[in-house]
């Protein structure tokens, strides 16, 4: 078993698609109608994994509620200042844990999104 799919609540799919795919990375798998008010909006990451889903449809998951979607970075002090170049503000930078750094950043929705760099890839790349 695996986890193929993570479904986002956004209020706007245009504009959390321009995220995900130019702020991101992810790349568009599908973006096609499914009913008047449903719209398959697919992306995947580039190196892989489970692919996301930007949902507007589940009344259970109002747009902004996501938290904790955690994407592994190769260097995080790289994607920081890229971020950080396009006007994304880190109060509190790039935090420091055992197993890895990361820093946190919220899509247009305020979803919560983690970039880490975990320790077992900084070794690997040392």
């Amino acid at each position: 078993m695996n986890v193929s799919v993570v479904s986002i609540p956004v209020s706007d799919q245009d504009r959390a698609k321009k995220f995900y795919t130019e702020v991101l990375g992810f790349e568009q798998l599908a973006d096609a109608q499914m009913k008047p008010d449903m719209r398959w909006v697919h992306l995947s990451a580039p190196d892989g994994g489970a692919s996301i889903t930007l949902v507007t449809w589940f009344p259970s998951m109002p747009a902004g509620s996501l938290r904790g979607l955690v994407l592994e970075v190769d260097d995080i002090d790289a994607r920081h200042a890229e971020l950080a170049a396009q006007g994304y503000e880190f109060p509190d930078g790039i935090h420091a844990e055992p197993w890895g750094r990361y820093v946190t950043v919220e899509d247009p929705d305020g979803n919560g999104i983690v970039l880490q760099t975990s320790t077992r890839n900084a070794r690997a790349e040392a």
